[in-house]
């Protein structure tokens, strides 16, 4: 008997489930926007989205459009996922990037056929699957 929590038909596991917090940041991913949060008191970025800052847990803390640009800090090729959608897509490059704002971010680099090209420190920009920001090489 399988994990009744992976056994529902046609559910998909990359994209997300929106809540009234995060809801602003999933529209506007799906309009082609990345947003970030930062904080009135210290003044830092963060990401994934919190209702306080995670440096001094201040509240004071609102959205702010992030540039899109990165760094790839770090990855791994993934070659089997048995995940829904995910599947179809292996090989993928799940990977951590360094926003140009200053957080670290979980994401996926697209557009890579070639996973060797893909260095640390290399320039990457967002781009958007779904709704979903995922980074490729910047030109």
């Amino acid at each position: 008997m399988g994990d009744q929590r992976y056994d529902v038909p046609d559910r998909r596991y990359d994209t997300p489930e929106a809540d009234a917090f995060t809801r602003t940041y999933w529209d506007a991913a799906a309009s082609g926007q990345l947003l970030i949060r930062r904080c009135g008191t210290c003044g830092r970025a963060h990401h994934y989205p919190r209702e306080f800052c995670p440096h001094c847990w201040s509240e004071d803390v609102t959205w702010q459009p992030a540039s899109g640009r990165a760094t790839l800090y770090t990855w791994s090729v993934v070659h089997r996922n048995d995940l829904p959608p995910f599947g179809e897509r292996t090989p993928y490059v799940a990977a951590v990037v360094d926003l140009a704002e200053g957080p670290r971010m979980m994401t996926e680099v697209v557009e890579c056929v070639d996973a060797g090209r893909l260095r640390a420190g290399m320039g990457l920009e967002v781009v958007f699957r779904e709704g979903v920001p995922v980074f490729r090489a910047r030109a």
